[in-house]
């Protein structure tokens, strides 16, 4: 059985240097995909470099996603505002589906039996201490720890079920994977419960890693928040780079994910702690001086 490691890039040069370094010896092809769209729909230039990356060359298969998704819906200025807001966060949505599910493109040569394994770049799974030949469930689910900004800043009130895995012959699309519901609900939510994404047959690894969110600068944070597929919420609510720097300072998420979907996530976000080194990763911690800036 072979690991195919899979997600999408746009600049995040620091965390893929991590995610290569550490994963390297459980990986046998990373799949990188990167758009020439942000999911906002505003053309970008190509970030990817190999040559910054020469010692998994052989590993990498880069895709490069030159167009937009068919269904896309053109924004009119006779919509009403509400009309406007909701087509700008279903094309988000659909813009970053499509990216996702272009992954496909580089896992021809796995087999059936191959475990594919779809994140978001700043997801890391841990890999370590798990015998997968032990596993009979259908789904692997990695519940990760949430960290912002830097390495070591934790939110220790949340964890983020980020990476998901399966062998290729259960794998749908990898954005149907993505959607697969993994938590507890109540009985009353009975949507949930006959929901065609909600599987039972899942394995999930509670120490399942890291989710390194936002180790940017406060402008790219900013930028990022500007393209991503939620950017909508983003340029409906008054944050800027100003109170971008007071969060980080203080130490404080850019966003509350507890919060209900009615209301924002951009408020009041999770504090969060100085994690001890022994928490990160192994290639992190004998490298530390590598990645020193992005240390607290």
């Amino acid at each position: 059985m072979k690991f195919f490691d899979c997600f999408m890039y746009c600049d995040e040069d620091i965390v893929l240097d991590l995610r290569l370094n550490y994963l390297n010896n459980f990986i046998d092809k990373f799949i990188i995909v990167e758009s020439k769209f942000t999911h906002s729909g505003k053309t970008k230039k190509l970030n990817f470099k190999m040559e910054n990356f020469k010692k998994f060359e052989k590993k990498i298969i880069y895709l490069v996603l030159d167009h937009e998704p068919k269904n896309i819906q053109q924004i009119s200025e006779t919509d009403d505002e509400e009309t406007k807001n909701s087509k700008y966060i279903l094309n988000g949505m659909r813009r970053d589906f499509y990216q996702r599910n272009y992954i496909l493109n580089g896992i021809k040569e796995a087999t059936d039996e191959d475990l594919i394994l779809i994140s978001d770049l700043d997801e890391i799974p841990k890999l370590e201490d798990i015998n997968f030949d032990k596993i009979k469930e259908k789904f692997i689910f990695f519940r990760q720890k949430m960290y912002y900004y830097k390495f070591n800043l934790c939110s220790k009130s949340i964890k983020w079920t980020g990476t998901r895995g399966c062998k290729k012959k259960y794998l749908k699309s990898p954005q149907w994977l993505r959607n697969i519901k993994d938590k507890s609900y109540p009985i009353w939510r009975f949507d949930i419960f006959f929901s065609n994404n909600k599987y039972f047959n899942i394995k999930t690894i509670q120490d399942g890693g890291w989710h390194f969110s936002y180790l940017k600068t406060p402008e790219a944070i900013e930028s990022k928040l500007k393209s991503y597929a939620h950017h909508r919420e983003y340029e409906l609510n008054d944050l800027g780079i100003k109170k971008i720097q007071e969060k980080i300072k203080n130490k404080e998420s850019i966003y509350n994910l507890k919060t209900d979907m009615k209301n924002s996530k951009f408020g009041e976000g999770q504090k969060l702690d100085i994690s001890e080194l022994k928490e990160l990763p192994n290639y992190l911690q004998d490298n530390v001086d590598k990645y020193q800036k992005w240390l607290e």
